[in-house]
C-alpha cells in the first residue's frame, strides 16, 4: 500500500513539474523543490544534447568519415559560442532569480531584456565571422583539404545561425531564473522534434527538397532552433508568467547591463576556458586521422547526451541558491546544493555502469566502421571513469554561479583545463605514445581533480556573502 501511495505522490509531482505552475522555492521541502525544478531542466538539457546526437546519427548514414569529422570540428568551435551563451545565461539566471527571491518581478523583467540585448549583439559579430571565415576556421582546426572543400558549408550554416543557439540558451535561462523550467523544456522539445523530422529530409532529399548532404543537417538544425526561439519569444512577451516584458522594458538600462556583464564575464570566461580546451583536444585528436576523430566525435556526443541531463540537476541547484539567497536563507541554499549533488551522483553512477557494459551496442547504433567503433568505445569507457566526481563538481560550480560568484569556478577551470588537462593530454598521447587513450584519460583525471577543488572551496561558505 505504501508503494502505491509513494508512486501516486511522485506521479503527482511529475505532472506538477511538467505543468510549470508558479512556485515559491524559498520555503517548504527542499527535496520537493529540487524535484520540481530538476525534472523539466533534465528534460530540457536532454533535448539540447539531442541536437548533436541526431545530426551525427543521420550524417553517419552517408558513410563518410570526413562528414562526421566535420561535425566534430564544427561542434568544438560551437562550444565557444555555447560558452558565451551559457556565461550570459548564468548572469541572467542569477540576476532574475535574485530579483524574484526579493519579490521584485518588475526588476527581473528589466534584467531579462538587457540580457537579450547583449546576446543579440554578440551573435551578430559571430555570424559575420562564420560567413566569411568558415574555411579558415576548419583549416585552423586541422581539417584535411577534402573537409575544407566539401563540408565547409555545414560550418558556415552553424556559425551563421548562431543567434538561434544564443537566444535559445538565454531565454531559457530567464525562464529558469523565474522558476519556470517547464516552459524552457517545451521550447527544446519543439526544436528537437522539428530537427529530427527535417534532418533526413534535408540530408537525403525528399520530394521537391534536394539532398543537401551534411549541409542539410545544419539547415534542419537552424530551422528547428529558430522555431523554438519563436515559441520562447511568444511566451516571453505574452506576459502571463512572473517575467512580464512590455514596451517600457525596452529602454536600455546601462547600469543593469554593466552589472550583468560583470556577473556574466566570470561565467563566460569560465566556459570559454573549458571550451577552448576542448578545441585543443580536438586539435590533438586530428593528428591521429579521420577514423580516430570520428570515433571521438561520436563518443563525445553520447557522453554529452548523458552529461547535459545532469546539468539540469546543477541548474536546479543554481536557481535554488539564487532565490534562497535573495530571500535571506543562505543555509537553505547550501542544504539544497548538497542534496542536488547527491542525487546527481546517483544518476551519473548509473550512467557509468551503462556505458561500461553497453558501450559497443550504443555506438553500433551510429557506425559499423570497426576502427571508428574502437575509438568511440574507448572514449566512452575511459571518460566516464570521472563521472562520480564530476556529478558533485558540476552542481557545486553551478551553485557558485547561481550565487553570483563566477570568479571561483573560473579560476578552477583555468588551472584544471589549461595548466593540467591540455598538457597532460598532449604528453600522454605523444610522449608516452598512448595515442587517443591518453586524451580520454586526461579528461577523466582533470574533471575529477577540479570537482574535488570545488567541493573544498564551497565548504568555506564565502559564496553566501556575494552581492549582485
Amino acid at each position: 500500500m505504501k508503494f502505491f501511495t509513494k508512486a501516486s505522490t511522485i506521479f503527482s509531482l511529475l505532472k506538477e513539474s511538467l505543468r510549470g505552475d508558479e512556485q515559491n522555492f524559498t520555503e517548504g521541502s527542499i527535496n520537493r523543490a529540487i524535484f520540481l525544478l530538476s525534472v523539466p531542466m533534465i528534460l530540457e538539457m536532454s533535448m539540447e544534447a539531442l541536437f548533436a546526437v541526431v545530426d551525427v546519427f543521420f550524417v553517419s548514414q552517408l558513410g563518410d568519415n570526413d562528414a562526421v569529422a566535420t561535425i566534430g570540428l564544427t561542434e568544438s568551435v560551437l562550444t565557444l559560442i555555447y560558452s558565451i551563451a551559457i556565461g550570459l545565461s548564468m548572469g541572467a539566471t542569477a540576476m532574475v532569480a535574485r530579483r524574484i527571491g526579493e519579490k521584485d518581478e518588475k526588476a527581473a523583467s528589466v534584467a531579462a531584456v538587457q540580457a537579450l540585448y547583449l546576446g543579440v549583439f554578440l551573435s551578430i559579430v559571430i555570424m559575420l565571422a562564420g560567413f566569411f571565415f568558415s574555411k579558415d576556421i576548419l583549416r585552423l582546426m586541422g581539417a584535411n583539404q577534402n573537409i575544407i572543400e566539401t563540408c565547409a558549408s555545414y560550418t558556415k550554416w552553424m556559425l551563421g545561425g548562431n543567434i538561434t543557439i544564443m537566444l535559445l540558451f538565454l531565454i531559457n535561462a530567464i525562464f529558469r531564473g523565474a522558476g519556470d523550467a517547464s516552459l524552457a523544456m517545451r521550447a527544446l522539445i519543439i526544436s528537437n522534434g522539428l530537427n529530427m523530422l527535417l534532418d533526413p529530409i534535408f540530408i537525403f532529399g525528399f520530394g521537391p527538397v534536394p539532398a543537401f548532404g551534411i549541409e542539410g543537417a545544419a539547415i534542419a538544425t537552424n530551422i528547428g532552433r529558430g522555431i523554438g526561439v519563436s515559441y520562447q519569444l511568444y511566451h516571453l512577451f505574452r506576459g502571463k508568467g512572473l517575467i512580464k516584458i512590455h514596451a517600457e522594458n525596452f529602454l536600455i538600462a546601462w547600469n543593469i547591463i554593466s552589472n550583468l556583464i560583470k556577473v556574466s564575464a566570470g561565467g563566460t570566461a569560465q566556459f570559454l576556458i573549458g571550451s577552448a580546451s576542448w578545441v585543443f583536444l580536438v586539435r590533438i585528436m586530428s593528428d591521429f586521422g579521420s577514423a580516430a576523430l570520428a570515433g571521438y566525435t561520436i563518443g563525445i556526443r553520447v557522453i554529452i547526451f548523458a552529461i547535459l541531463p545532469a546539468w539540469g540537476m546543477a541548474n536546479a541547484a543554481a536557481t535554488l541558491v539564487g532565490q534562497n539567497l535573495g530571500a535571506g536563507h543562505p543555509e537553505r541554499a547550501e542544504k539544497s546544493v548538497w542534496k542536488a549533488a547527491f542525487f546527481n551522483m546517483i544518476f551519473l553512477g548509473i550512467v557509468t555502469v551503462i556505458f561500461f557494459s553497453m558501450a559497443s551496442p550504443i555506438l553500433n547504433f551510429f557506425t559499423k566502421d570497426l576502427e571508428v567503433l574502437r575509438h568511440g568505445i574507448l572514449c566512452l569507457q575511459v571518460v566516464s571513469l570521472g563521472y562520480i566526481f564530476y556529478a558533485y563538481g558540476m552542481v557545486i560550480n553551478q551553485s557558485f554561479n547561481g550565487a553570483g560568484d563566477t570568479r571561483t569556478p573560473t579560476v578552477i577551470s583555468f588551472f584544471g583545463f589549461w595548466i593540467f588537462q591540455i598538457p597532460l593530454a598532449y604528453t600522454l598521447a605523444n610522449y608516452f605514445h598512448t595515442g587517443p587513450v591518453g586524451v580520454y584519460a586526461a579528461i577523466a583525471i582533470a574533471e575529477s581533480l577540479m570537482a574535488i577543488a570545488g567541493i573544498i572551496i564551497f565548504r568555506q561558505g564565502k559564496w553566501k556573502a556575494v552581492k549582485i
